[in-house]
């Protein structure tokens, strides 16, 4: 098969995977359900973080690895890798965070990214400028998490592991860190 073909027919496959595999997790995300316009912007976001899967490839596209976050109530976010040219980036495309968790073999998997937004004002009891993407408003704003860190919105996207909360919930249960490092206050 020529290679334009097998580009159209692999980009296809890709946009069709990502919709059977996020529709059951969209549905109760809120009043967009199947929206196509949705559908689209997630495509192009799992498009663009596929070749995180392996990730070195985090490290040398500047993401730097944190700690693994974990609640035993909510469950985990996981190893969050953070790029901090991209906080405020509210293009489906550059999640400021790559969300990752062990694997059975010593890897790290991709589970989810994550969009982080400073706030304005820099007051917590302000929400004027709160960003919203995929017809979801962000988080927040929140504390920082790490010293230097201001005030923010943030928003998840579990795209490469289910959540049984929602494709844009914060915590997914069914994510495990090591050793959990203290939930940050929200």
């Amino acid at each position: 098969m020529p290679a334009r073909p097998l580009k159209a027919v692999l980009a296809t496959a890709i946009v069709a995977s990502l919709s059977l595999a996020a529709a059951p997790a969209r549905a109760g995300d809120g009043p967009h359900g199947h929206d196509p316009k949705v559908v689209a912007e997630l495509a192009k976001t799992y498009v663009a973080t596929a070749k995180y899967h392996w990730e070195p490839n985090a490290l040398k596209d500047g993401y730097v690895p944190t700690e693994c976050v974990a609640d035993p109530k909510l469950g985990g976010m996981g190893y969050h890798y953070v790029k901090e040219s991209l906080f405020g980036s509210v293009d489906p495309r550059k999640p400021a965070a790559l969300l990752y968790e062990d694997g059975h073999h010593g890897e790290r998997n991709l589970v989810a990214v994550e969009w982080i937004v400073a706030d304005a004002d820099q007051k917590l009891g302000t929400d004027g400028d709160r960003p919203s993407m995929f017809g979801v408003p962000f988080d927040g704003p929140m504390p920082g998490h790490a010293p230097g860190m201001p005030v923010h919105y943030e928003l998840h996207a579990w795209l490469h592991k289910k959540n049984p909360k929602g494709l844009f919930a914060p915590w997914n249960p069914r994510v495990k860190c090591p050793k959990a490092t203290p939930a940050p206050k929200r």
